[in-house]
């Protein structure tokens, strides 16, 4: 099923307040989901809505809370989620970075105690469009065997990187340090598709091509990847005084209780670094140059590090979004939820 951005956002919106959310904060998640389906990252889009309905419902998101922003330093401050929804905390908080860094040059903002806040380039690109670097980290729970173990300790822990080049020139990623990130398997799922066998194993231990069998993911280059989720564990954990490793609450244990997650913004100012407009213009160079390096056989040409999901974002604003048609029956129907997620094994069907 294809639709529009807009049309898309006004729906989940609404299911989003009908499950309890004022109408701000539904707005405001919508907002960030819509993002993430128009960019073609749909594991973080309209397929969360009945998962955040139900936990909505059952009180394992504070649709009331007390948010708090106290700054610890000329550049380091603490937002206080308050466990309400993580999407609109996150962009609070990245708003304060922002704020800060035009200050001071550099901001460092933890958000502590949120939900699940969705897709981390909606965040740094807030920066960037604001003329600043923005990068982000944050925590997830335990589903990632460490290198060389055979049992989950380390969760998806993304990373997302955001710099603003010429005129509307800007660089976006966002990457999971796993192979994959969980909500690609659950996409997979979705449209009953298999996965390659890099992604994850089953509980055996094996890779594996079913979704269905998946127990557990693989981080991205082995080591490499078991040693960047735990950086990013430490400094949206460890750092803010959270459960950290396998002690983060699972997003699918007792949807009655807040998740207490951490995120960690860090905003820079290159104005403060080099002349901002030299800065940018060697992003763009940046980006023109890799696009003109000489493709490998089998390639058509060289993209630039998130370059495919604002090629997704032009083609939905031309042909529409295309979203699973099971999510979007759910989406225009009554209901708000169907009570299947709460205490659900993770990597259960």
């Amino acid at each position: 099923m294809k639709t529009t951005k807009e049309a898309l956002k006004k729906l989940m919106k609404v299911k989003l307040n009908k499950a309890g959310l004022s109408e701000e904060h539904a707005a405001g998640v919508a907002d960030v989901l819509a993002y993430a389906d128009a960019r073609g990252i749909h594991s973080h889009g309209a397929m969360r809505v009945e998962y955040y309905a139900e936990r909505i419902a059952k009180g394992g998101i504070n649709t009331n809370p007390n948010f708090k922003f106290e700054k610890t330093g000329p550049s380091s401050a603490i937002f206080d989620g308050d466990n309400g929804v993580g999407h609109v905390a996150a962009k609070i908080g990245m708003d304060h970075a922002i704020d800060m860094a035009k200050e001071s040059g550099i901001a460092v903002v933890g958000v502590r105690r949120i939900g699940h806040s969705g897709a981390l380039s909606y965040f740094v690109q807030q920066a960037a469009e604001q003329g600043l670097i923005g990068i982000s980290v944050v925590q997830s729970d335990p589903m990632v065997v460490p290198f060389g173990g055979s049992e989950p300790y380390y969760g998806t822990n993304p990373i997302a990187f955001a710099a603003p080049g010429k005129n509307d020139d800007m660089i976006v990623f966002d990457m999971a340090t796993t192979v994959q990130a969980w909500g690609k398997i659950l996409h997979a799922r979705s449209k009953n598709e298999s996965i390659p066998n890099t992604w994850a194993v089953d509980k055996n231990g094996e890779q594996t091509t079913d979704p269905f069998k998946v127990n557990a993911l693989l981080p991205i280059a082995g080591p490499k990847g078991y040693g960047l989720m735990m950086m990013v564990d430490v400094l949206s954990g460890v750092l803010l005084g959270l459960p950290f490793g396998n002690k983060v609450s699972s997003m699918y244990h007792d949807l009655s209780e807040g998740r207490n997650l951490g995120q960690l913004h860090i905003v820079i100012n290159p104005a403060y670094f080099t002349d901002i407009e030299k800065f940018k213009e060697n992003i763009s160079n940046t980006m023109g140059e890799l696009n003109n390096i000489k493709p490998a056989p089998g390639f058509e040409r060289v993209l630039y590090p998130g370059q495919n999901s604002l090629i997704a974002e032009q083609q939905s604003e031309k042909e529409g979004i295309e979203i699973v048609d099971d999510v979007y029956q759910y989406l225009e129907s009554d209901v708000v939820h169907y009570n299947k997620y709460d205490n659900k094994d993770p990597f259960a069907k």
